[in-house]
């Protein structure tokens, strides 16, 4: 675990957990040891310190391009703690700047780390669950390695849209972070068909756990983080 991450989890992950109380089901089905990517649902910015907080072993996030190129002090911090974070650099332009992201966090996977992916591609912008782009499933297929459908709700009540920051409190309901079985890839296929149905089939079990009305259509990209 990066130096910097351990101390986030000790500095901010407690005071995140102390502050709002999460309640967390399904821990259980998180492994001790081996690569593991998380597909979860986005309604917030939250939902990343959230996981972060209450995933015992290092997440490594994704992080749009812009974040690692910007200029001034500013810009020189946000890009010295997103590697001291271990985040991912991803081009959000796609194609195959997209998918040398993916090819980067195929190692990272391999030598046993954890990816958090939000298929949905950004986050929701009405609280429903939109349909998954099948990136989730050809990184999990490349790298060997199972998918955990992860359920994040409330945390678009601390931090909606456009909020930088987290607020205080929290209203209406409290922060859930559920955990569903692990989805194994071995076998699968990697031709489009068969990735389209193994994205489907994450994006059902994730919609088991939180709930959301489901739009089969991509979300829009208007989110600006």
């Amino acid at each position: 675990m990066p130096l910097l991450y351990s101390i986030g989890k000790i500095t901010v992950g407690n005071a995140l957990k102390v502050g709002w109380r999460p309640r967390v089901e399904g821990l259980e089905h998180v492994p001790k040891t081996g690569g593991v990517i998380f597909a979860s649902n986005h309604l917030s910015v939250a939902d990343e310190l959230f996981l972060g907080a209450v995933v015992p072993r290092h997440l490594a996030f994704w992080a749009k391009s812009d974040y690692f190129d910007g200029t001034g002090l500013s810009g020189w911090f946000t890009r010295n703690l997103l590697n001291g974070l271990g985040a991912i650099r991803v081009e959000r332009a796609g194609g195959r700047a997209a998918l040398a992201a993916f090819d980067g966090a195929i190692p990272v996977l391999k030598a046993g780390d954890q990816v958090v992916v939000y298929p949905e591609g950004t986050r929701s912008p009405d609280g429903r669950l939109y349909r998954g782009r099948t990136g989730v499933a050809r990184l999990a297929i490349a790298a060997g390695v199972p998918i955990i459908p992860v359920g994040c709700l409330g945390t678009d009540k601390i931090q909606p849209i456009g909020q930088p920051y987290p607020s205080p409190v929290l209203r209406g309901g409290t922060i859930t972070i559920k955990f569903g079985k692990p989805i194994d890839p071995v076998g699968r296929a990697d031709d489009r068909t068969s990735l389209r149905q193994l994205t489907d089939e994450v994006m059902v079990e994730i919609q088991k756990l939180t709930g959301q009305e489901y739009v089969p259509r991509y979300a829009p990209k208007k989110d600006p983080a």
